[in-house]
């Protein structure tokens, strides 16, 4: 449903009713009373006719689902404004004087006006039956966009995290590959230990010998 419509609709439906009260009072009154409340009345049918002139673009601008039901109430609306139109038609017309008012007050005309006017009260209690869908659909988009927001939130902490593991698990590979270094240093130094272990147990043995050798020279003579 779209808000301009709306807008023009409740605007539409308080003017209704405010000219059906204008035109009931109007068959009351004489004089320039009854002319100033039928300037009033006619001003009001242009404002009327105007809301429903907009209400009919706006209508057809829309969506063939929407736009169809929407002309459908236009429709009941313009029906209501020729009702109100006829009204103020009989109120100017030549013969409007105490018998015009007498008959306007009679069963049949009476019984058009109660129909007219219950016809606004379904008119405004649709139009707040609308309202109240349109907040509903608001309320639920409202929720569904804090959903999505949240949504993204919870996307966004987790690359974060994410980020995070990849630089926790590419610190971890650089000390494995330390700690590979580390070992293979560690092997080549226990490596030239254990060389060098032999080669000092072989000059010690050496000097041994050569030292025992001199010693039985030394004794033999």
């Amino acid at each position: 449903m779209s808000e301009v419509f709306e807008g023009y609709e409740r605007q539409y439906c308080e003017l209704s009713a405010n000219l059906s009260k204008k035109c009931t009072s109007a068959t009351a009154v004489d004089g320039e009373q009854k002319k100033q409340r039928v300037a009033e009345v006619k001003a009001g049918l242009d404002d009327a006719d105007t809301l429903l002139r907009k209400m009919d673009l706006e209508a057809r601008s829309l969506q063939p689902s929407v736009k169809t039901a929407l002309l459908a109430k236009l429709r009941e609306y313009k029906t209501d404004l020729n009702n109100l139109k006829s009204q103020v038609k009989r109120i100017t017309s030549p013969v409007a004087n105490h018998a015009a008012r007498d008959e306007l007050l009679e069963p049949g005309m009476a019984e058009t006006l109660t129909t007219s006017n219950d016809q606004r009260g379904r008119l405004l209690m649709t139009t707040e039956r609308l309202n109240q869908s349109t907040d509903r659909v608001k309320e639920s988009r409202r929720t569904l966009l804090e959903t999505e927001e949240l949504g993204v939130s919870i996307l966004q902490d987790l690359h974060q995290q994410r980020q995070s593991l990849l630089h926790a698990h590419n610190t971890i590979h650089g000390v494995d590959g330390n700690i590979s270094k580390s070992k293979m240093v560690l092997t080549e130094m226990t490596r030239r230990m254990n060389r060098n272990k032999w080669i000092v147990g072989s000059i010690i043995g050496v000097l041994a010998l050569a030292i025992m050798l001199i010693l039985y020279l030394k004794l033999t003579r």
